[in-house]
């Protein structure tokens, strides 16, 4: 997202929640299943800026996501609570949405309406998300890797502190 906010900043905020809300667990719980830091404490924990952080959080329910998507095994997704009565048809029509909602590129995302439309079942056919880049397999030579095993990359990102007059 490089530090740019728009409309469509809200929609990748909008498929991550609703994967969220079908796999019944939190971004957060992908990445740190076994511990219990909170964002705040992962971050200064880990020694990283806060975007390499969100990045890496968000990559454990997209990845999964993303996998079992492109397995044509949705199903193993979602919540077990719900599982047994959900029909895989909407399900899939879900992950995929979601998976639309957080491409990397804000361009490749669909707008809202056009989110609404797909999730009433709308719409004639559904475009294929693109692969994550974080998704794409890693060579074992590959060294690049962060003090958590995970590829980071940097950017120049700007913060801008508001302060109330």
């Amino acid at each position: 997202m490089q530090g740019v906010f728009s409309v469509k900043s809200d929609v990748y905020s909008f498929g991550v929640l609703l994967l969220e809300i079908v796999s019944g667990r939190k971004n957060s719980s992908f990445a740190h299943q076994d511990s219990s830091l909170n964002l705040l404490g992962s971050v200064s924990k880990a020694g990283i800026d806060l975007s390499s952080r969100l990045a890496l959080l968000t990559r454990g329910i997209l990845l999964q996501a993303w996998k079992l998507w492109n397995e044509d095994n949705v199903m193993e997704f979602v919540d077990p609570a719900i599982r047994d009565s959900c029909s895989p048809r909407q399900v899939s029509r879900c992950v995929n949405v979601g998976l639309l909602c957080v491409q990397d590129r804000a361009n490749d995302r669909p707008t809202m309406s056009s989110v609404v439309i797909m999730l009433e079942g709308g719409a004639a056919a559904y475009p294929q998300p693109k692969q994550p880049t974080f998704a794409a397999e890693k060579s074992p030579s590959d060294t690049e890797s962060s003090s958590l095993g995970l590829r980071v990359a940097s950017a120049s990102n700007t913060i801008t502190l508001l302060t109330a007059r």
